[in-house]
Order: structure tokens, then sequence, then C-alpha cells
């Protein structure tokens, strides 16, 4: 006689794909995906991140005098509050010729450079996060077209009355989305939230969470400061927009755990 071993039916444990905690998300499980995507996948996500925005750029000017009221309003509401610093680190970088310059170039290349360089390291060197991650920035992103596209704002570099200083214009530096030939292919009213803030933030987050190398640590914290100080001392931004910035890039962390049950990073132990 032939003995037939007990089957005994597979744990939730042995279920669960690796790495996954028991803890569902929003999405069906079948619909999560790891490891490194198809290049061209993440090329049509681009273009597609492109269109939406000229979609929100080119419905803004109709926005105009709204824009403009409204940053009247986020000023007045900063000083009502005795946290208003914008127009004294307008004044004070503009002192320094050289300072003010390099931030307007920092303003204009480098937000949009450590982006690149962030997806392309995580790409490359840590795949198993990068849907993770990429899930992240895209509500991240999308968040910011929406308040540009509700929340028309102008900046305070437009607010000449109220003593700022548009740096660019003064200096004669190239563009940084701001000012001169380049607003033709840049929203002007597009102050809140801060995508400077937003990117700069998203890519710290990164870098200090999976990065094993303490300098590399050290630039993830000291990234979105200094996209602060620039965008501040630039008057290209409140302070309020820089909040509303660094809040979707945490907002977005939080609706990709929310989506997949999971964080988007291991715990450090």
């Amino acid at each position: 006689m032939t003995l037939t071993p007990t089957t005994r039916p597979p744990t939730a444990e042995a279920v669960a794909p690796a790495g996954r905690s028991g803890r569902r998300g929003l999405l069906p499980t079948g619909w999560i995906r790891v490891g490194r995507p198809a290049w061209w996948v993440e090329l049509v996500l681009i273009v597609v991140g492109w269109m939406l925005y000229n979609t929100t750029r080119n419905a803004v000017p109709g926005n105009r005098d709204a824009a403009l009221r409204r940053a009247g309003e986020v000023l007045s509401f900063e000083k009502h509050l005795h946290l208003s610093f914008e127009q004294w680190a307008n004044h004070t970088a503009d002192h320094t010729t050289w300072l003010i310059v390099g931030m307007n170039y920092y303003y204009a290349t480098l937000y949009m450079v450590g982006l690149i360089g962030v997806l392309l390291w995580l790409y490359w060197r840590h795949p198993h996060h990068y849907r993770a991650a990429r899930t992240a920035l895209c509500v991240t992103s999308g968040s910011a077209l929406i308040g540009f596209y509700f929340f028309a704002l102008a900046p305070p570099r437009f607010l000449a009355d109220a003593g700022f200083i548009d740096t660019v214009v003064k200096h004669h530096t190239w563009g940084s989305w701001a000012s001169g030939s380049v607003d033709t292919v840049s929203n002007q009213y597009a102050a809140m939230p801060s995508i400077h803030v937003a990117w700069a933030s998203w890519c710290g987050i990164v870098m200090f969470r999976l990065a094993k190398n303490r300098l590399v640590r050290a630039l993830g914290v000291l990234f979105p400061m200094t996209t602060f100080a620039v965008i501040v001392c630039t008057g290209n931004h409140f302070e309020a927009d820089a909040v509303a910035g660094a809040t979707i890039a945490f907002l977005g962390f939080g609706v990709q755990r929310l989506l997949t049950g999971r964080p988007a990073f291991p715990a450090r132990g």
C-alpha cells in the first residue's frame, strides 16, 4: 500500500511575494511590479508629463490678474504671521553679484539636472526600488500640476511695487525659466507649489534612503535646503510655495505606500 503524504494548504507567508508584508494596498497584487522597466516606457511618461505641463501653461495666462492678486495675499498672510523673509533674502543675496548670478543659473538648471541624475542612478543602481520611487515622483508632479491649474500664483519678483527684485532681469542672466524669451515655454504663474523644491525633496529622500556613501546622503539633505534658499533669494517663490512643494513630495511617497501596501524603501537597520 502506498501512503500519500498529507498536503497542507500554503500559508499566507508562502503565497506573499518576497519582500512583501501582509498588508495590502489599494492596487491588485498582480499590478505591482518591481525591477527595471523598459526605457521606452519611461520616455513615454516624460512626453505625457510635458504635454500635461503645456496644457496647464496655456490655460494660465487668462488668470494673470488673479495670480497677481493672490501673490499679494500670500505675502500679506506671511507678514501677518511674522514669517515673511523673502524680501530681506532677495535684497541681501542681490548685494553679492557672484552669489546671485550663481543662484540664477542654479535655478535655471540644477533642479532638472539633479532630477535626471537621481532617476538614472535609481534606474541603473537600484532597479528594485525604481518603480516605487517613480510612482511617488509621478504623484508629486501630478499634484503640482493641479496646483498650477487651479491656483495660479505670481512669483514675488512680479511684485516690484512691494520692493522685490527680478534678479534675472537685473543681472541679465540666462533664462531661469522666468524672464525674457524663456517665458514662451514656461508657466510664469506656476509658483504654487514650488516644483523646484518638490523635485529636490524627492531627490533628497531617495538619496538619503538608498545611498550608502555618507557624502551622497549628505548631498541628499543639502539639495532641497539649497534649492529653498535659491528660490527665495531669486524672488521666484514665496516661503509658502516651498512648504507646499516639500509637502507634495512626502505626499507622493505616502500615496505610493497606500497604493502598494509597502514603503518605497527598506527600513534602515
